[in-house]
Order: C-alpha cells, then sequence, then structure tokens
C-alpha cells in the first residue's frame, strides 16, 4: 500500500486521502445509525450547518493525511512493519498517550477563552448524534490533528498498531455521541468497561461541560477530580 501511494502525483494522494477521510466518515455514521436503530430510538436529521461543518472536517483531516504522509516520506515519522507482540504493546501505548494528550487538551480549552471562541460551537446540542463528531470548530480540528502529528513524529510505532487505533478512535467517537447507551448497566459496571469511556461517559460531558473530559477512557478525570458518573 506504501509503495503504491509513493507512486502517486501529489493531486492524487490528495484525490485519495479525502476519499479515505470521507469513506471513514460515512462508514462510522452508517454504524451510529445502524446501533440507534438497533437500540429502537429515533434518528435525528442532520442540519444543514452540521453537513458543511462535516465536510469541511474532512477537507481539514485530509491536509493533516498529507501532511502526515509527507512527514513519513521524509523520514520525519518512522514506523515499525513487523507482526510481533509489539503490535498490541504499542498500540495500548498509542492508546494511552493520545488518550492522556486530548484530555489535556481538552480541559484546556473548556478552561480558557476558547471554549467560547472555538469549543462552545461543538457542545451546540446537549444530546449529540453521531454526525456531531465530525462538527468541530476549524481550529479545533487542527488542534486535534497537530496533536496526532505530533505524537507519532516523537514516538516510533508499529504501523499495524497505528491503523488498529485509529479505527479504535472512530469507533469511540462515534460510541460517544450516539445520544443513548448502548452498553447495559451490569456491564459497564464490569472491567474494562468501568475504565472507558463510555457513551453516557460523554453524553454526560455534553450535558455538563465541567466534567468528564476524556475520550477513551475515564482515568484522567478520576486522577485530575473532573469525573461524574
Amino acid at each position: 500500500m506504501l509503495r503504491f501511494l509513493l507512486a502517486q502525483s501529489s493531486f492524487n494522494l490528495w484525490v485519495i486521502f479525502l476519499a479515505e477521510n470521507l469513506l471513514v466518515t460515512l462508514l462510522a455514521l452508517l454504524f451510529g445509525w445502524l446501533v440507534l436503530k438497533l437500540n429502537h430510538k429515533p434518528i435525528k436529521a442532520a442540519s444543514r450547518q452540521e453537513v458543511f461543518i462535516c465536510i469541511l472536517t474532512n477537507v481539514i483531516n485530509t491536509v493533516i493525511t498529507y501532511a502526515g504522509f509527507w512527514l513519513w516520506q521524509h523520514g520525519y515519522i518512522r514506523f515499525s512493519y513487523s507482526v510481533s507482540w509489539r503490535i498490541i504493546f504499542d498500540f495500548l501505548a498509542l492508546f494511552m498517550l493520545m488518550d492522556l494528550a486530548m484530555f489535556l487538551f481538552h480541559y484546556a480549552i473548556h478552561r480558557s477563552v476558547l471554549y467560547k471562541a472555538i469549543h462552545q460551537f461543538h457542545h451546540h446540542y446537549a444530546d449529540p448524534i453521531p454526525i456531531d463528531l465530525f462538527v468541530l470548530h476549524p481550529l479545533e480540528t487542527v488542534g486535534f490533528g497537530t496533536l496526532w502529528i505530533m505524537i507519532i513524529v516523537l514516538f516510533n510505532f508499529n504501523l499495524y498498531a497505528v491503523f488498529i487505533y485509529l479505527v479504535v478512535n472512530v469507533f469511540f467517537g462515534i460510541m460517544g455521541h450516539l445520544g443513548i447507551e448502548p452498553i447495559p448497566a451490569g456491564i459497564r459496571n464490569t472491567v474494562p468497561f468501568k475504565y472507558l469511556g463510555t457513551s453516557s461517559f460523554h453524553h454526560r460531558h455534553h450535558s455538563d461541560i465541567h466534567h468528564n473530559y476524556g475520550f477513551y477512557t475515564n482515568i484522567w478525570d478520576k486522577i485530575f477530580g473532573t469525573y461524574k458518573g
């Protein structure tokens, strides 16, 4: 796959990366729609503004994807390609590093003037719908993308671990913006679910902006005293 990408022109790369981001978005929204349907929940229609911002987010993510590819092409980002136990270790390390980085970024936005200027846009609805995962202020999308690029520049991860992380990242994002909790309470109270950022965990953040800043886990909220169950 990487050899194929290296053989492409810059224009073709832009088209491929845009198509990739749009496909991921479509699959994520279809997954969210399916979960809501299986739980017999009404599916709210997205507004024109939400659709427009979703498309804009995809365009920005395409720029970030191209930047990451360029950095890899010029040796600033390095991956290992072995199929070994390191895939699991690197995935867990990337999962926790990004969770901490995004928690700190999210917390900082909420506790500064940036909330009203940037992040309040994402909190327009107290009850989010799946598309709201992609409804972010452009500067916030750039901020999260920059965090991602910084982490993979600083650390040498296994490429397969990175792919797994990216899938898991979208999964958690959609689950957090369903507006419902599809996982029964009995399961949520067991390991490892009681440490993860479930749908209800993130939904509480949308209804109470002073708590639950985590993304994949609630660990950092518990450490920093911002957790609300």
